[in-house]
């Protein structure tokens, strides 16, 4: 029997969803040959009905998607123009208006669906990328000379690097060794979708409840996407309840001030911990998104923490590969390691620390909170700081967060 030639690629991406698949637009559009497996067939992406999922794109990750071609593809993006953030019941605020950094929203939600169907689109417009989907892979195996991947259907892959953008769990990343660190919350997040009687005005909510935030954030069409955060047990019993049960309960915390609410499509829950790998690299291989890093959504910069991995990553390979370079050795990857980790670490952190500090139920810090709430809200450098920061904007960017092109 004759032996099959294998597949040359430059790089092989393990995972195709909301960071896998920047990653392999950005690289291949720059002139990469790229592979991407991906285990969920391509028609699952493209016929899937609305979920409740959806993702606050920051200003900075939209210049991406706008740069490597993918924004264009996006239907249904609805702007957040304004952000209130509040602690209970108390009577101060921090108020965002994004007015006060020129006319661009600090961002858009957009449904995941419309998301991964935008990727797709977009990947059909490149002829160096290349899908290979419904499909398992056997082994990886990385060398100094290069990465070999042996498919479960006998195909076999050779690229340059192999990057795992494989989620949370990263079988690559258990298979290189590369160890955790991290906590559970002991909380759950409950996510649906609300329809409400009057217009949200492009305003996102943040409150600070006890025993988390309680996150209501504008979509199109007078429905706001509620990111609702409970200890475990109680998110659990809360999920058992009847619509109207349910309902009920969302409407205390949510209030009236959008009239009447009805919950739209399924509601879902997951438990929401924290993680940081050891390192974001090994030997020809490079951690992206959730494979990396796992962090509170108290932010809701999850999958923008991710993007700014994928922006680094494509810049490093690029510039490499444009000084006819080797794509996988270890000083690209020390490179991508430097820029990225330590940035993901200060927002794990921020984001670790205020979850910790908002849950603390003790008068003396809910008025220290309070009054540090106030006091940002009447200092312009300081709160045009932490805009800048809902933004996506602060630090040393790559060229794709700053809309400029690979």
């Amino acid at each position: 029997m004759k032996k099959q030639n294998a597949i040359k690629t430059d790089v092989l991406i393990v995972g195709g969803g909301l960071n896998g698949m920047p990653l392999a637009i950005a690289l291949s559009s720059a002139g990469l040959d790229v592979t991407v497996l991906e285990r969920q067939a391509p028609t699952a992406v493209i016929e899937t009905t609305f979920d409740g999922r959806v993702s606050a794109i920051a200003h900075a990750s939209r210049n991406m998607l706008k740069s490597i071609g993918v924004w264009e593809h996006i239907d249904d993006a609805e702007p957040m123009l304004d952000i209130r953030i509040t602690d209970g019941p108390s009577r101060f605020f921090l108020h965002y208006d994004h007015r006060q950094l020129g006319d661009e929203p600090f961002g858009h939600l957009v449904e995941n669906r419309h998301m991964r169907v935008a990727l797709q689109k977009r990947a059909e417009e490149i002829d160096s990328l290349h899908i290979l989907a419904p499909v398992q892979y056997e082994r990886i195996d990385r060398s100094a000379d290069g990465v070999v991947a042996s498919l479960k259907d006998d195909r076999k892959i050779e690229a340059r690097l192999v990057v795992a953008a494989d989620g949370r769990t990263s079988p690559l990343r258990e298979a290189a060794g590369i160890g955790k660190v991290g906590w559970s919350y002991h909380q759950s997040g409950i996510v649906c979708t609300v329809a409400h009687e009057k217009p949200h005005r492009g305003v996102a909510q943040e409150r600070f409840l006890n025993p988390g935030p309680f996150a209501i954030l504008p979509m199109s069409n007078n429905r706001s996407s509620l990111v609702w955060t409970e200890s475990t047990e109680m998110a659990a019993k809360i999920m058992t309840l009847d619509e109207g049960d349910f309902t009920a309960q969302m409407a205390r915390r949510f209030g009236d001030y959008l009239g009447k609410l009805e919950v739209v499509g399924p509601r879902w829950s997951y438990p929401l911990a924290l993680h940081q790998a050891d390192s974001y690299i090994d030997e020809r291989l490079a951690l992206v998104g959730d494979a990396a890093h796992g962090m509170h959504p108290i932010a809701g910069q999850g999958l923008n923490l991710g993007l700014r991995d994928v922006a680094a990553l494509a810049e490093v390979i690029i510039d490499t590969a444009r000084l006819g370079q080797d794509i996988g050795t270890q000083s690209m990857l020390d490179h991508y390691q430097r820029w990225r980790r330590f940035d993901s670490l200060v927002l794990l952190a921020i984001t670790d620390g205020l979850n910790k500090l908002f849950v603390t139920d003790v008068a003396p810090v809910r008025l220290a909170r309070d009054l540090g709430l106030a006091a940002v809200d009447k200092m312009p450098r300081l709160k045009g700081f932490f805009m800048e920061h809902a933004r996506g904007t602060v630090g040393v960017l790559p060229r794709l967060l700053d809309g400029k092109p690979l």
